[in-house]
């Protein structure tokens, strides 16, 4: 059987070529080690990104588009199939972003000498030589709230994922409530990634 027939086995895959590489032309369990938990954050991050980016630059145009087509089918099937998957990978993806790049922080602390906790500290008070990822950190920190305080609770009543039944002035502002703490993200989301990738790399 083709494993690239599923999702599961696509993935398996995907870790199995990960791995010999590591292994094969990297350095091996100790480099996995050492660089597997911001791999991990790195990975999460694209699914939460890629998500929020799918949201704001397909779904909310198309769903849109879907409304304004009055012989189409609507977007009843984004809605119902689409959408509830979606937001699962999203704030999970979100969640496990954030806690790894927690870890990856602690991480740093400890090959720095100051300790892991300590590097959590001086990357969230912007210390010395930490101020451009922990101002990423902190932007993330800002996404992953808007995710879970303002994204989510309001998509819940919006797509009816809450088992409740809320008026038509309660939806709408629920919408845009959701969309503008979406759209902040978006536009959060690129000095963050500047801020992710230029503290490798001498920004």
């Amino acid at each position: 059987m083709n494993p690239l027939m599923t999702i599961k086995g696509t993935l398996a895959v995907g870790f199995i070529l990960a791995i010999a590489v590591a292994f094969g032309i990297g350095t091996g369990a100790d480099g996995l080690k050492a660089a597997g938990m911001v791999w991990l954050h790195v990975m999460a991050g694209v699914v939460w990104i890629g998500l929020l980016y799918y949201f704001n630059f397909v779904q909310v145009p198309g769903v849109g588009a879907a409304l304004a087509d009055k012989d189409g089918p609507g977007p009843a099937a984004i809605n119902k199939y689409v959408a509830p998957t979606a937001l699962l990978w999203f704030r999970m993806a979100a969640a496990v972003t954030w806690l790894t790049g927690l870890s990856a922080l602690a991480k740093l602390g400890i090959n720095t000498g100051v300790g892991g906790m300590q590097g959590i500290i001086d990357a969230f008070t912007l210390a010395p030589g930490m101020a451009v990822i922990g101002l990423g950190a902190w932007l993330g920190t800002i996404m992953l709230f808007n995710v879970w305080v303002l994204i989510w609770p309001n998509q819940k009543k919006i797509l009816g994922l809450d088992g409740k039944e809320h008026s038509a002035d309660a939806i709408a502002s629920a919408k845009k409530i959701a969309l503008m703490a979406s759209r902040t993200n978006t536009a959060l989301s690129i000095p963050m990634l500047l801020c992710m990738v230029g503290y490798a790399h001498a920004l």
